[in-house]
Order: structure tokens, then C-alpha cells, then sequence
């Protein structure tokens, strides 16, 4: 099954694709005060929430790349309704082939998706580039709340020396030179409404569409993280957003 027809589906009935809340979002949309026209540099947008509440509130000009080709429709669509007059490019393609200038952006951000930049420290290294000094960087990222089962790193193809823990985390930005303003870790009820919906839609889009190709490779995926996440990943895996102010 294609991937991003997969997460499509999955994630079809989120506000925000990754484990953290609408109201959350709101929250750390406040931290930020950014001035007037402040230019925003996101990859990975997703359904392009983050971008369009920035505009929203602060005027932002903002760009998104994302490589999935159902999520941008969506976040054009979502922005074309919300800020229809807005500076908000919303571009199809690989983010690391279409990253600013360097110096040129007042906010750059990448959530939950740092495998564009092989991992937590090439994304740092990536998003400071492109910011001006004392600008912000904003990155999600998973950690370790425990030692995590070999079964777990086995069914989910993951390599336990790859995440990094909480304060980990905030090293490596403070050894790539960045200064940690703020960090939100995920609750467990941030994880519960990011994992739950995404069963709910896969099952609710089987039972709808039977005949679809994909269903039985939707629905063997799907219960599968399902169950990696009610037997270890609840307390195992935690997910931070980073608030970092680059060197003046």
C-alpha cells in the first residue's frame, strides 16, 4: 500500500497530524510572538494547521513542503478557506530539494519528521541554517521514557540508539550552539488522540470501501501499531515539541 495513501486514511479525522492537541498547538502558537510578517519555514506540514494558525494570528509569511500529495491538497484547501488572502506557499516535494536561503527565515520547524535530515541532530543543523540570528527553531521529536523492549524495536523497525531521551533531546541542540526556550512533552492523552483515531478511521474506511485493493494491507498495519502501542509504546515512546532560539 502506498504510504501516503496509508497516512491519508489514517489520519484522515486529525486536526493536527502528530500527538499533541488543537489546543496545545494554540498554546505554543502563543509562545512564539512572532512579529508582523514573520517569514515561516515549515517541513512536513502535513494538514498545514500549524502554518495557517501562525497566519492567522501573526500575519505570517508562511512556506510548507510536504511530500505527501493527499496531505498538501488538504492544507491548500484548509488555507484557501481560512486565510484566503495570505503569503502561504504550500509546495509538494521533498523538503531538503526546497529550503530557503540561509539567514532567511524568522521561524523554521519540522514536526515528527526528522528522518528528512537522517535524525534530531541533522534536522537541527538544517533548520539553523536557514533562520536569522536570535531567530527560532520548533522541532517534534520522539524519546525513550524507558528502555524499550527488544520485541517492540523488532516490530516497529526501530533502533533503539536512533531516539535519544527527553533531556537527550535538548543536548544535542545545546552542543549544535541553540539555547532551549521551552519544551512540550506529549501526554498520555496527546498519544491516546493521536493513535485511537487512526483505528477508528482505518476500520470505519475497511467496513465503507470492502472491495478497495488496500483494505486488508490498511487493516493488518494498522492493528499491528495498534497493538505495538497498548502493549509497550504507551510507556515507552514519548513525543517532545523544542522551542530553540539560534545564536545573535
Amino acid at each position: 500500500m502506498d504510504v501516503w495513501r496509508y497516512y491519508a486514511i489514517t489520519h484522515a479525522n486529525h486536526v493536527v497530524c502528530d500527538p499533541t492537541s488543537p489546543e496545545r498547538l494554540d498554546e505554543l502558537v502563543a509562545l512564539l510572538e512572532l512579529p508582523a510578517n514573520a517569514v515561516v519555514w515549515e517541513a512536513a506540514p502535513g494538514k498545514g494547521e500549524l502554518l495557517i494558525r501562525l497566519v492567522e494570528r501573526f500575519g505570517s509569511v508562511a512556506t510548507g513542503v510536504d511530500l505527501s500529495p493527499f496531505e498538501i491538497v488538504v492544507a491548500r484547501e484548509r488555507a484557501a478557506a481560512r486565510v484566503p488572502e495570505a503569503r502561504i506557499d504550500l509546495i509538494e516535494g521533498d523538503a531538503a530539494q526546497h529550503m530557503p536561503p540561509p539567514g532567511s527565515a524568522d521561524l523554521a520547524v519540522c514536526l515528527g519528521a526528522s528522518w528528512i535530515w537522517g535524525g534530531h541532530r541533522g534536522t537541527l543543523r538544517a533548520l539553523r541554517e536557514i533562520v536569522r540570528p536570535s531567530g527560532l527553531v520548533l522541532v517534534g521529536e520522539p524519546y525513550w521514557k524507558r528502555e524499550p523492549d527488544p520485541e517492540y524495536l523488532a516490530l516497529e523497525k526501530l533502533d533503539a540508539a536512533s531516539i535519544s531521551t527527553l533531556a537527550g533531546n535538548a543536548d544535542i541542540a545545546r552542543e549544535e550552539g541553540l539555547t532551549l526556550l521551552y519544551a512540550m512533552p506529549s501526554s498520555d492523552a496527546d498519544w491516546d488522540g493521536y493513535v485511537f483515531p487512526q483505528l477508528h478511521a482505518a476500520e470505519r474506511f475497511a467496513a465503507e470501501h470492502p472491495d478497495d485493493p488496500d483494505v486488508p494491507d490498511l487493516l493488518t498495519r494498522t492493528r499491528r501499531e495498534i497493538d505495538a502501542y497498548l502493549r509497550w509504546g504507551r510507556d515507552t515512546l514519548g513525543w517532545c515539541i523544542y522551542l530553540f532560539r539560534t545564536p545573535a
